[in-house]
């Protein structure tokens, strides 16, 4: 697997997410949100934020995988805890695409999300496990 594709593939669909969320938030009819109840609103903030939160982590994480692979800086920097995928039980949590009461567009987003979250949380671990090892090596 080629550095293009392993990070221009999930940067591409982080962008692609980040887009549709913003227009989802910014252009869902708020009349038919009036109609809900307060309780329903509520969930929907909650989890419209939760949406951005894993959203906005993912793209943070690859910026700074790409600024690595081009030099900008160091592997051991990135996987630092200033540049560590965080949203933990938050963001990780997969509730919400079963809750009948959200809209059907905030469901699917959630889901999409959730699934890309855990993806580059599981290439955070393997590039901290390298990090590490060469650390490890270097030593020993």
């Amino acid at each position: 697997m080629t550095h293009t594709f392993f990070f221009n593939g999930p940067y591409d669909e982080t962008m692609a997410l980040l887009i549709e969320a913003r227009n989802y938030i910014a252009y869902h009819d708020a009349s038919e949100h009036r109609k809900l109840p307060p309780q329903v609103r509520l969930q929907i903030s909650y989890e419209s934020m939760r949406v951005t939160s894993r959203l906005t982590q993912v793209m943070a994480w690859l910026l700074a995988q790409k600024a690595v692979h081009a030099g900008e800086m160091s592997k051991e920097q990135a996987a630092g805890e200033d540049f560590a995928l965080s949203g933990g039980e938050i963001c990780s949590d997969p509730s919400g695409p079963d809750n009948e009461d959200l809209p059907a567009g905030l469901r699917s987003l959630l889901e999409r999300s959730h699934s890309l979250y855990m993806r580059v949380h599981r290439l955070d671990a393997m590039v901290r496990a390298d990090v590490e090892r060469e650390a490890a090596a270097a030593v020993g």
